[in-house]
């Protein structure tokens, strides 16, 4: 298999292939990315995050749905919890996607976090890559759904859509600490539900609290209902508003020069670290320094310092 000629070609089978080698941190797949990054930069990436049980994965699916009616061709990347057993994604979003496995402008991958904090998968950033340059229009990334962590997306995504659903008490509450503020689109889901004007209340007044300027993008709430496939148009027309809007700003472009330096900056972090450690692991001083923490005679920061000044690093 040619594997970066294949995935240029649209093959899900490459594309899943590459996907699985990055999150492996597997050589093989870094270095069909660098040949592929020159055709990245055209998806439409859109970030879906919110608190767990609040129908992000049956949402992504109505989202399917209406991005089709469109002609636009779309992957999804569901960051699914870890298997506490094999480390694997659990699956449990693909599964709510089936509908659309028959299609070929469809493309739905289950990434696990791995441990990996934030709402996202390790190699989130590089498998949107992979799509992207697979010539898909959108990609999708639904978070995991561990609440107000979720703000990596927001590093990822042009467009960021925080999703919420009535009855859950202390929804908003949990949102408090971060995630409203990274908001671009709001929904409430399940919105055929008891105390839905209550939450949609509650929304209102927490995002008229935001310091808006007159040229500023204020965010939209749009009321959904997965299950009834209910207002997934009005959901697509404000991201691509949200889209135009930065593009006439020339805010788009800013925003994927800034997600490139946050993943170059993540690889440098990554690379400077583990050489590093490779660097001094073997010497005598580190082994002492380890037997010293051991013993409790020195404190994991000083250690640290002490190992990089003695390395000249």
């Amino acid at each position: 298999m040619d594997l970066v000629g294949d995935t240029l070609q649209g093959s899900q089978i490459a594309g899943a292939r590459l996907i699985r080698l990055l999150d492996d941190e597997d050589e093989r797949g870094v270095e069909a990315l660098k040949a592929l990054y020159s055709h990245t930069g055209k998806a439409f990436i859109i970030g879906i995050t919110g608190p767990p049980g609040a129908g992000k994965s049956s949402l992504v699916d109505c989202l399917i749905t209406e991005l089709r009616k469109r002609q636009l061709t779309v992957a999804v990347l569901a960051i699914d919890p870890s298997s506490p057993f094999s480390g694997g994604a659990i699956l449990g979003d693909r599964v709510r996607m089936q509908g659309h496995a028959l299609d070929d402008g469809v493309f739905v991958r289950s990434m696990a976090t791995r441990g990996q904090l934030g709402g996202l998968s390790r190699s989130t950033f590089e498998a949107s890559m992979v799509l992207d340059a697979m010539g898909y229009d959108i990609v999708i990334i639904e978070t995991v759904g561990v609440g107000q962590d979720e703000l990596e997306v927001v590093d990822l995504a042009h467009s960021t859509a925080v999703v919420s659903i009535p009855g859950m008490g202390d929804d908003i509450q949990a949102m408090k600490a971060g995630i409203l503020e990274i908001g671009d689109v709001f929904i409430i889901n399940k919105a055929d539900k008891d105390g839905v004007d209550n939450l949609e209340k509650q929304l209102m007044t927490m995002l008229h609290l935001r310091d808006y300027d007159n040229n500023d993008w204020q965010p939209p709430l749009i009321k959904t209902s997965a299950l009834n496939k209910e207002g997934a148009e009005s959901l697509v027309d404000a991201f691509f508003a949200h889209r135009q809007w930065q593009s006439d700003r020339d805010l788009l472009n800013k925003k994927i020069s800034a997600r490139e330096f946050h993943f170059f900056n993540e690889v440098l972090r990554e690379l400077s670290s583990r050489k590093v450690l490779e660097r001094v692991s073997n010497s005598a001083r580190y082994q002492q320094l380890v037997a010293d923490l051991e013993a409790r005679k020195i404190d994991p920061y000083t250690a640290a310092e002490t190992m990089l000044e003695q390395s000249n690093l």
